[in-house]
């Protein structure tokens, strides 16, 4: 007799500017889960932020988009299922034994989703709340980096209120700080939507409006000519770390559309690094991982800067692409974990923290009868 299938909610789409790209991962996520093991169960999020199931005429996650029941999940750990609104599922899925969040950006990689899944009770691929709020803030986790002790590039962090109250400040406080040219860029998005480097300061301000479509904070950073390293790292509170991979984009910088859009940017991995270096991305990445409490899962961007040598932190995410030309797999598979291994290590640890987190108490038994006694306290 067969094993019970596990049935993987995978979750994609979303309210994000990375909408199109959470598709194209979730995408490669769904064709690796063996179908031996998993019971797959795509549900997209629509840009609206309505949640759609698919069922199994629809293979194309589009579709999902589309034509897919309406559902939610409700924040109850003893349901722990999507429920239909408004319309009756023809063969609902029953509960999802793990979600699977390729999400990218707001709404979906800040900690917005994983607080609904730890209320739904429902264990989860990735980090948690806290990490996953922090990866997606990279004004706070420069922060927590700089404590950790691991070189960040210099910045500023500006509330898009404070840009729209008084850009001068502003345009004088980055020529004080920095020789041009800068990156600007939203503080609370990914895959480089709404970064413009900028080489003079009459465009400053055209970048900034154009950072502050896209979030309310906004980060000014010194630009580094430098290679664009990136490490992979996976596991829970022993995290191991792949072979360091690099990025040689074919334009100036590593944007959206030299991402997604175009051919020519080359993935070099392993990079060409000497031992040495290859540790310290290592260690470095280990322990970028370890300050913001991450699990499961994270890809580290590191800048080697060309004229010192020296190392910086870039930002670390929380959900790495998982499309066919995306680093985060890529690294591990030059490491000796193939892409389906990888998928199963990763549901592996959603499984194992959700026991860890079954062995806390989150409340106190009191013995009968105290209840009196605390009704009237301070």
């Amino acid at each position: 007799m067969c094993a019970k299938r596990i049935r993987v909610g995978v979750l994609f789409g979303g309210r994000s500017g990375e909408h199109e790209v959470s598709i194209a991962s979730a995408q490669s996520v769904l064709r690796a889960l063996d179908p031996e093991k998993y019971e797959a169960i795509p549900i997209g999020i629509a840009k609206d932020g309505r949640w759609l199931v698919g069922d199994g005429a629809q293979k194309l996650l589009p579709q999902v988009l589309k034509r897919g029941h309406r559902v939610i999940l409700p924040p109850d750990p003893s349901a722990g299922s999507l429920m239909a609104v408004g319309e009756s599922l023809a063969g609902p899925p029953a509960r999802i034994d793990v979600m699977f969040p390729v999400l990218h950006g707001t709404f979906g990689e800040d900690g917005t989703v994983q607080g609904l899944l730890e209320l739904a009770g429902v264990p989860y691929v990735g980090g948690g709340v806290l990490a996953s709020a922090v990866g997606m803030d990279k004004d706070v986790q420069k922060r927590l980096f700089h404590e950790a002790r691991i070189p960040v590039v210099e910045f500023i962090a500006v509330s898009r209120a404070e840009w729209q109250r008084d850009p001068e400040a502003l345009k004088k406080a980055v020529a004080r700080k920095f020789r041009y040219p800068v990156f600007v860029k939203p503080a609370t998005l990914g895959s480089s939507v709404g970064m413009t480097k900028v080489h003079r300061p009459a465009d400053l301000p055209p970048a900034m409006d154009e950072a502050a479509q896209f979030a309310r904070k906004i980060l000014i950073e010194r630009a580094v000519n430098a290679r664009e390293i990136e490490v992979a790292v996976l596991g829970n509170e022993q995290p191991e770390t792949a072979l360091p991979g690099e990025i040689i984009p074919h334009r100036e910088f590593y944007d959206y559309a030299a991402k997604y859009l175009e051919g020519g940017t080359e993935l070099r991995i392993p990079a060409k690094l000497d031992a040495a270096q290859v540790k310290q991305f290592q260690d470095y990445a280990r322990r970028a991982f370890l300050a913001i409490e991450c699990r499961g899962m994270a890809r580290v961007d590191f800048f080697l800067e060309k004229r010192t040598g020296k190392i910086y932190l870039n930002e670390l995410n929380t959900i790495p692409g998982f499309t066919s030309i995306s680093m985060y797999p890529k690294m591990w598979e030059a490491s000796g974990v193939s892409y389906s291994r990888l998928i199963d290590r990763l549901i592996e640890l959603a499984l194992e923290e959700q026991q860890e987190k079954a062995r806390t108490k989150y409340a106190i038994e009191l013995p009968e009868g105290a209840g009196g006694a605390l009704s009237g306290g301070q």
